[in-house]
């Protein structure tokens, strides 16, 4: 059985030693070590290298949705599941916009903590039941608009298709044999021409206004 290596990115000194025991009586887990801010995880665990990443979203400092994305510019096979008392809308679709593959409250019991682990490590995306609902509540509840994504050049709708695959900036000038500086300008003019001000909102509105190669939700 392959043991799967995960961090834990918390500022409770008590969960993080509550967690670390849980993970390390599991027979196929175990925790490399914790965080206890966003500058600190930045800094250890590209050298860590664990297979999983539970990550706290609001802790004193850089939040754990901004990790996150710096996180995936330089480890872009990383696995991370969001870990969080709250369940927000805004910090939901602005942690899976910066990368995360899952979101999990908790409240969660703790098997439930310990096979999400096992099954974001396999290639899934687990989350919340209620986290759930309110991503499927939310697609029901926007109403396409005119243009907008048909709107936009050609070159622009492959960056925002790799902007909605989770692709950080840096995977995004690679496939596109662009400089991150000229990926940046891309995704001003994208913003302006749907009118939005944030990468969740344009990867939202790209996804519900069906556009090439994707689904309309």
């Amino acid at each position: 059985m392959k043991e799967i290596k995960v961090s834990v990115v918390e500022d409770s000194e008590n969960l993080r030693r509550a967690v670390t025991t849980l993970l390390n009586e599991a027979p196929d887990l175990h925790c490399l070590g914790t965080c206890g801010q966003a500058d600190e995880a930045l800094e250890r665990l590209p050298k860590e290298g664990p297979d999983v990443v539970l990550m706290d979203i609001r802790m004193p400092g850089m939040s754990g949705i901004e990790c996150v994305a710096r996180l995936m510019e330089e480890m872009p096979s990383m696995r991370i599941i969001m870990w969080t008392a709250y369940e927000d809308s805004d910090e939901i679709f602005a942690s899976l916009a910066a990368g995360a593959h899952g979101y999990l409250l908790k409240s969660a019991e703790p098997e439930r903590l310990l096979d999400a682990i096992r099954e974001v490590a396999a290639g899934g995306s687990p989350i919340s039941g209620s986290v759930a609902r309110k991503i499927v509540d939310f697609f029901r509840s926007t109403t396409p608009t005119k243009g907008g994504v048909a709107s936009l050049a050609p070159r622009e709708q492959e960056v925002l298709k790799l902007l909605a695959d989770g692709c950080p900036y840096k995977q995004i000038a690679s496939t596109m044999d662009v400089s991150i500086g000229t990926v940046r300008t891309y995704i001003e003019r994208i913003y302006e021409k749907l009118h939005v001000h944030s990468r969740t909102e344009a990867v939202v509105k790209y996804l519900n206004q069906g556009a090439p190669g994707r689904p309309r939700y």
